[in-house]
């Protein structure tokens, strides 16, 4: 069995077509078929089933595609580290962030890392939360951050930072005369609320807190981006949530903040990471600095 057979495995588990994935192989059919059949004698299992409706994999084959792609993530890794190490660097750690889980504390952190150990490349990647939760299983990412430990159970969530959920309000409001805003009267207002799609974690802790209210809610609008959502209180359409961690780059003539009266309105950034992963070296030294400094 050679790299070349799982290639090319791989190239028809996901096209599921003969001709689409030799032309993505850049070679010809009959090279293709002679390598799928000799996988298939190394392994003594039938991968693909060939009828007339076309090419699908079998039972095997599915569980087989799912080892392959984490073999070949790790021979990613392994070409990635060692380009680093021969750039200087002595590895990289691949971070996923979803829900909007950024703020200064982690600029500051990752400012930190970066002056404490530079041979270590630290890549981040904006993700929903669906991905992330894929990519750490797979071994794609790392480590992640979101907002929610809703993860299941083979992904571990350790809380890192909490913040106070406030209400973004137009300068002009009812609410204003509240010096803090309670729960129910924010249901009877209309609402901006996030995309569930682009920030699922948020939303599900935000629909946690919200779930106490009697009557239904008038969302008005989901956006993807909190920008939009300033925009969209500031020209009067409903009020908001944020994280109290998000004030300072919110500030906006148009816009006023109020905290809100129960103190059980908070969000929760989390660590997420597989269950079964091994830390390297390098991972567990940023888990412990990261732990310092939300400690500190």
């Amino acid at each position: 069995m050679e790299l070349r057979h799982l290639r090319y495995f791989m190239a028809l588990a996901e096209e599921l077509h003969f001709t689409r994935a030799a032309e993505r192989l850049h070679i010809e059919q009959p090279p293709l078929s002679r390598a799928i059949k000799e996988l298939e004698d190394e392994l003594g299992v039938v991968l693909f089933d060939r009828n007339r409706r076309g090419t699908v994999l079998t039972s095997a084959g599915v569980v087989f595609l799912q080892d392959i792609r984490r073999l070949f993530t790790v021979l990613e890794q392994a070409r990635e580290n060692a380009q680093a190490v021969a750039a200087g660097l002595r590895g990289s750690l691949r971070i996923a962030i979803s829900d909007g889980a950024i703020d200064a504390r982690l600029s500051a952190f990752l400012a930190r890392c970066r002056a404490e150990e530079p041979e270590i490349e630290i890549r981040l990647s904006e993700v929903p939360l669906a991905e992330q939760l894929r990519g750490l299983r797979s071994g794609d990412f790392m480590i992640g951050f979101a907002h929610t430990a809703d993860v299941g159970d083979d992904i571990r969530a350790e809380p890192i930072w909490r913040d106070p959920l406030v209400i973004a309000v137009p300068a002009r409001h009812a609410l204003l005369a509240h010096k803090k805003v309670p729960l129910q009267e924010v249901g009877i207002h209309p609402l901006v609320l996030c995309d569930p799609h682009a920030c699922e974690g948020y939303c599900r802790e935000l629909t946690r807190l919200l779930q106490v209210l009697e009557h239904k809610l008038n969302v008005v609008e989901e956006v993807s981006s909190l920008d939009m959502m300033l925009t969209l209180v500031g020209a009067g359409y409903g009020i908001g949530f944020l994280a109290a961690s998000k004030i300072p780059v919110c500030q906006r003539p148009d816009v006023v903040i109020r905290p809100q009266a129960i103190d059980s309105a908070v969000i929760t950034t989390y660590l997420l990471r597989a269950d079964s992963s091994d830390l390297s070296a390098s991972l567990e030294r940023f888990i412990v600095r990261l732990r310092d400094s939300a400690s500190g």
